[in-house]
């Protein structure tokens, strides 16, 4: 209350101001009457002036954009001034406050994987993060304030929104590529719309899978089961000679080797799937495996290739050894089986510049359409399931390869062309690659550091 006892003390300064003035005037005069109004007057000019002085130093701080500090006058306009600028220092402090707090949540917003777009009462885009202007092919700038139905036309969208039931989330193709989009719509404040997108394509991809997968296995495991069922209620119901009963069950024991191999492939890609990743520090000799792979090779051949597939690496691969070796071995007796007769078959070791190494399979067989190429890998899929049923095959080893070098650290590269062959690489990366006489050194280093510390 300091600027109270100013303002009082500069009244009383003003009235003995107005009572000199009188004074003089009265002397001067002889007029009582005139000597009081001029001092009243006067006295009141003076507190007015001030007054006027002060408010307008005040005012014109007001008018401007209040940068600097208010004027730091005595009294009611000093602490009148200063209330105002502390009230607006606050003011701009929550704002800014405000405005960091709403770009942060902007900014988690476009860090979301969702779409999200919100909406007026109107269906006007009043903002949208980058996902959802990737869904609905917008532009997060100069679409807004546009109504959404126009922008996005799709016949299914409008209507959801029209009939503004949104208890079920829509599902939505963009038809820009084989993507699909699960929309949900959530209301909020007075008739505004939140509306929520999710690309849901790869879970629509893999549900499709699964449900292509779950019909191949029974087709792959009804079609044996129903020749076997034929040829046992053959030898129960017919009286067969024994030639005829021993092509019967030579042909069945095909058959329960065909389901056998299928379900261990699929036992393969099970265990693959669900363990951890291998450890890097388990080496296994290259050569070692190429040896037990080129027996089975040759057995399948019985001389029908020429088969090229045991190359001196003198490598050590980091892995799991079965695994390796069902990788390796399922794409040498691929070429072997779709190879024909008098082709040729070779497996090369290529160390690569940055450490890493690179095992193709070649072989000169009838070769891959492109188009093929890139589903070569999923299960069950066949360029010719006829053929490949013929061969043994089972539709599931090029998923199991790609599966074991994923879970090494590698990759599967597949090169074909039609009546010129193909080309199977496998690349290890560096971490996993040595040469065996590396390993040998760093036994004995190993053994040269233990002994030391013995002593």
């Amino acid at each position: 209350m300091t600027w109270l006892l100013s303002r009082l003390l500069k009244a009383f300064g003003a009235v003995f101001f107005g009572f000199v003035v009188g004074v003089v005037v009265r002397k001067l005069t002889g007029a009582d009457g005139l000597g009081l109004a001029l001092g009243v007057a006067s006295g009141v000019s003076v507190v007015l002036l001030v007054d006027v002085v002060r408010g307008n130093r005040l005012l014109t701080w007001l008018r401007g954009n209040q940068l600097d500090n208010a004027p730091r006058d005595t009294g009611l306009w000093g602490e009148l001034g200063y209330r105002v600028e502390r009230a607006m220092r606050d003011r701009d402090r929550a704002v800014a406050r405000g405005r960091l707090e709403l770009d942060q949540f902007l900014s988690a917003i476009e860090a979301s994987p969702n779409g999200v777009l919100m909406l007026d009462s109107h269906e006007q885009i009043v903002w949208c993060n980058r996902v959802a202007a990737d869904h609905f092919s917008l532009d997060p700038q100069r679409d807004l304030r546009q109504r959404i139905t126009n922008l996005v036309r799709a016949p299914a969208f409008v209507a959801y929104l029209q009939a503004g039931r949104f208890d079920e989330p829509l599902v939505l193709g963009t038809g820009r590529a084989p993507s699909t989009l699960s929309i949900v719509v959530r209301e909020y404040g007075e008739g505004m719309r939140l509306v929520l997108s999710l690309d849901i394509t790869e879970r629509v991809r893999s549900e499709a899978m699964r449900r292509d997968f779950v019909a191949n296995v029974s087709h792959e495991i009804r079609t044996p089961l129903t020749v076997l069922a034929g040829f046992i209620e053959t030898m129960h119901s017919l009286p067969l000679t024994a030639v005829e009963r021993e092509r019967v069950l030579v042909l069945m024991t095909q058959q329960t080797q065909r389901m056998q191999t299928l379900v261990a492939d699929l036992l393969t890609l099970a265990q693959l799937e669900g363990s951890p990743r291998p450890a890097p520090d388990r080496w296994t000799s290259l050569d070692g495996l190429l040896l037990r792979i080129a027996a089975d090779a040759e057995a399948l051949s019985a001389g029908r290739h020429r088969l090229r597939l045991k190359p001196a690496t003198g490598v050590e691969l980091a892995g799991i050894e079965s695994e390796l070796l069902s990788a390796i071995a399922n794409l040498v007796t691929n070429a072997v089986r779709y190879t024909p007769d008098g082709g040729e078959v070779e497996v090369a070791w290529r160390q690569l510049e940055d450490g890493s190494g690179e095992l193709t399979v070649i072989d000169t067989g009838l070769g891959i359409a492109r188009e093929h190429i890139p589903r070569l890998t999923e299960r069950f899929y066949r360029v010719d399931g006829s053929r490949s049923r013929e061969t043994g095959g089972t539709g599931l080893g090029l998923s199991i390869v790609k599966h074991v070098m994923q879970r090494h650290g590698g990759e599967l590269m597949i090169q074909s062309e039609v009546g010129k062959g193909s080309r199977f690489r496998l690349v290890f990366p560096a971490a996993r690659v040595r040469q065996a006489s590396d390993s040998a050194l760093g036994d004995e280093a190993a053994f040269n550091a233990a002994a030391l510390s013995d002593h």
